[in-house]
């Protein structure tokens, strides 16, 4: 069966540009990929026909002989260029598929060619969890912390060569950083065992390092806690994370704080609530009390005749100060009315009157018994 043009095989005229062409190809190996056509018997060959007449036209010798002599110019030896496209061409298609690989997946392989490769390498980010009181977060703060880390090695200045000599192009993948398997129609590209994917190996590591150009060492730091952070802010500290490889740049480092819970305060977003048990009588009378405040101050209430437990009045201003500004929140005091207990025989005697006097002085308890009989009497109907 004869050979078919490979112009008429790329969809492509004779005159048509390097880019026309890997176009065309990359779109007819989208469409004859055997894993898009598996109903197709004819795609495979279809696919390979296709990958066989881009190594020819992609190549400018190549492709001058075959517009010379055809399908002939590779047969017998002519025209050099590798021998002939479709013998034993497993390698040539690979290649011409590789290339076009690289075109479709380059972003997430790390880029065409050397463009993957990192001579020197960042340095990873590190995260520190900070805890700190309801107080400090109100306040802000400067605290010293400690973070375990890599940091540059002296010895070297970060070089990873004993001596600050250069370091040399890895053997293994002359220097790309990632070397090529083929496996079957394609050609994977894995980072180099080697140098790990660094292009460069040291015939003479450093000593205080091992090459890394970096050491572990516990770094102090003293971080600016602002006024307003809540549980989950996150701040971050540009360039104080881990030391790059091989004096590669420093990755950051992420404070995560942590705000513990208050005995007398609790708190949702810029507001606070204090829970402030007070006397039965004083519920029942009014009467002021002196409540704390965040700042370490005191706040004086008036509490109204006949408060019932969980009234809430607002100290507006009195909360925590919002982290970008824009002032603060309020604060919420909730009462609890507290029933007396361990009551002597003497306030029980009064209590006991109190209650004979008190008919009207229960308002919801007696609706709420009221409804109770209603519910009662309807269900004996």
């Amino acid at each position: 069966m004869a050979k078919r043009d490979y112009y008429d095989v790329l969809g492509v005229s004779k005159g048509a540009s390097a880019d026309e062409i890997k176009k065309a190809y990359r779109k007819k190996a989208k469409e004859l990929h055997p894993d898009r056509n598996k109903d197709n018997p004819e795609a495979e060959a279809q696919f390979k026909e296709s990958g066989e007449a881009y190594e020819v036209l992609k190549d400018a010798e190549k492709k001058a002989a075959y517009d010379r002599f055809g399908h002939a110019a590779f047969e017998g030896g002519m025209g050099g260029g590798g021998g002939r496209p479709g013998a034993g061409g497993q390698g040539d298609f690979a290649s011409a598929f590789s290339d076009v690989f690289d075109d479709l997946f380059g972003d997430f392989m790390g880029g065409r060619g050397g463009g993957g490769r990192q001579r020197a390498a960042r340095g990873s980010d590190l995260r520190y969890n900070l805890r700190v009181t309801l107080e400090e977060a109100f306040q802000g703060l400067q605290k010293a912390i400690q973070v375990p880390t890599s940091i540059s090695c002296e010895k070297c200045q970060g070089s990873g060569a004993e001596g600050g000599a250069e370091p040399t192009t890895c053997p293994t993948c002359s220097g790309m950083g990632k070397v090529r398997a083929q496996q079957g129609f394609f050609t994977v590209e894995r980072t180099c065992p080697t140098c790990s994917g660094l292009g460069q190996t040291i015939k003479n590591p450093c000593q205080g390092c091992g090459g890394a150009g970096r050491v572990e060492r516990d770094r102090s730091l003293s971080v600016n806690i602002p006024a307003g952070v809540e549980t989950g802010t996150r701040i971050r500290l540009s360039g104080e994370g881990e030391a790059g490889m091989r004096g590669g740049p420093t990755g950051d480092l992420y404070i995560f704080i942590d705000v513990t819970a208050h005995k007398i305060f609790e708190r949702e977003g810029n507001n606070l609530f204090c829970r402030v048990p007070v006397s039965m009588a004083t519920a029942a009378l009014g009467g002021d009390i002196e409540v704390p405040t965040i700042d370490g101050g005191r706040s004086r209430v008036k509490i109204p005749s006949g408060s019932q437990s969980g009234r809430q009045m607002r100290l507006r201003g009195k909360g925590m100060p919002a982290l970008r500004g824009g002032g603060s929140g309020d604060m919420f005091i909730e009462l609890a009315a507290e029933t007396p207990v361990n009551l002597t025989s003497r306030q029980k005697e009064l209590l006991r009157e109190f209650e004979e006097l008190s008919e009207d002085n229960n308002p919801e308890s007696r609706s709420f018994f009221k409804s109770v009989k209603s519910f009662w009497d309807s269900m004996k109907g």
